[in-house]
């Protein structure tokens, strides 16, 4: 199936006289025949659901559909993006160990990596993305096991070269982890560039509706673990009575040790109703991202314009910075979020996000409805100056989320409220 075919029939495949929708399968437990089959569940010699704190029923077919549109073998829903992020990394990453991030990537991941992760004895290096490979192999120590970054970094709209630092990674022995939230799997597919992990906040565009928290991690099957640098891999847990996860679940094996360890012990499994809510926005996904794309273009197009702005920071126009890259790895389009400064102070950039009346100020992104952010009062309040400054953020810097409305509408509204400013702006007609 292509890709706008998978959105609808993947996942979830009801029989004869079944229902036609995704039944939402609210219960916390499961009944079974014989102890005997619950314990082969819990050797996990058995396939089927044992507690709905790591499977359920329909949760189970929102991650089939997922990994099938991302083209890997397996995938694991979480209750948020931060804690999809969060699980990747600890099912490689213990007390002593290392990995290596992009320096612009969300404020929250960052928080996550800097603060967190360190009170597990975690250490996290921040890199700038743009230096040449030789300059980033200097980072890896003999302790690092991971590399992660944004494909489309949150919100300096920078794309990452993925087959690069897929490169770097490999030529290291570790797994790229790619947080795919922006472009969503119908955008871009970074497993076909070399990632072998990727997250989502399914928050975002995946829902698309602002009405359910999710993330998710979508395994390629394509790392191999047997490399002699993860023996949590390949030797025998004794949590499952000594079973070897490379032994018994080849090239599932990552999934299965993040579902059957990790979500066990952590418990951030997303509930039914939250799934059935998730495939739904999934099932519409192809046809909204379109509508994003041709939108935000437009409205970037019209701040490039717009002499009352500073930048404009979108890798779909031309001239911008990431073109090219945009052009290799999202020839159908880089989703509806730009980011822009307003020019003259972040006084005005706040003055201009007031004086919107169709856009609407929120702690949100990807949404059918146009909403505005400014990250350094918000989401990456708590970095300093020179993390701000490596995330690609200024002072009068504005996340702006494009949405599903009319695109004249939405620059109507863009226009009424810059002309509150106290600058000239060039007249711009769609």
């Amino acid at each position: 199936m292509r890709i706008e075919t998978q959105c609808l029939h993947e996942g979830y495949h009801p029989g004869n006289g079944e229902p036609s929708a995704l039944p939402i399968y609210q219960s916390t437990t499961y009944r079974y025949d014989s102890t005997e089959h619950i314990g082969k569940l819990f050797d996990l010699t058995a396939a089927g659901h044992m507690y709905s704190r790591i499977s359920n029923p329909t949760v189970a077919a929102v991650e089939e559909k997922i990994a099938a549109m991302e083209g890997g073998v397996g995938a694991l829903c979480t209750t948020s993006g931060q804690a999809a992020t969060m699980i990747s990394l600890m099912n490689i990453l213990k007390e002593g160990d290392h990995f290596i991030s992009t320096a612009s990537i969300y404020g929250g991941t960052i928080n996550l990596f800097a603060v967190t992760l360190k009170r597990f004895g975690i250490e996290c290096t921040f890199v700038d993305q743009e230096l040449p490979e030789e300059e980033i192999q200097k980072m890896f120590k003999p302790n690092t096991k991971a590399v992660f970054g944004e494909t489309i970094a949150n919100p300096a709209l920078s794309v990452l070269d993925i087959e690069k630092w897929a490169a770097i990674a490999h030529n290291n022995n570790v797994p790229l982890i790619v947080d795919n939230t922006f472009p969503t799997p119908y955008l871009c597919r970074p497993f076909e560039f070399g990632a072998d992990i990727v997250v989502h906040s399914t928050s975002k565009y995946m829902d698309g509706h602002a009405v359910q928290m999710g993330g998710v991690i979508v395994d390629s099957g394509n790392f191999d673990w047997k490399n002699g640098n993860f023996p949590e891999f390949t030797e025998p847990d004794e949590s499952y009575h000594g079973i070897v996860y490379t032994e018994s679940f080849e090239k599932a094996a990552y999934i299965t040790k993040a579902r059957v360890q990790m979500m066990r012990d952590m418990g951030a499994y997303p509930t039914a109703n939250a799934a059935f809510l998730l495939n739904l926005g999934l099932e519409t996904l192809p046809v909204r991202m379109d509508r994003h794309c041709s939108n935000a273009l437009k409205v970037a197009k019209y701040f490039k314009k717009s002499e009352k702005v500073e930048f404009v920071n979108y890798p779909g126009l031309e001239g911008d910075k990431y073109h090219e890259l945009a052009n290799k790895y999202l020839p159908l389009g880089t989703c509806g979020v730009i980011s822009l400064s307003i020019e003259g102070s972040r006084e005005n950039a706040i003055k201009f996000m007031d004086s919107l009346k169709l856009a609407s100020n929120e702690v949100h992104v990807a949404d059918i409805r146009t909403c505005v952010l400014h990250p350094a009062s918000s989401t990456h309040r708590q970095l300093t100056d020179e993390q701000l400054a490596a995330a690609g953020i200024t002072p009068g810097l504005i996340r702006f989320s494009v949405g599903l409305e009319n695109v004249e509408d939405i620059i109507e509204d863009i226009e009424q409220a810059l002309a509150t400013l106290n600058l000239d702006a060039k007249p711009y007609t769609v």
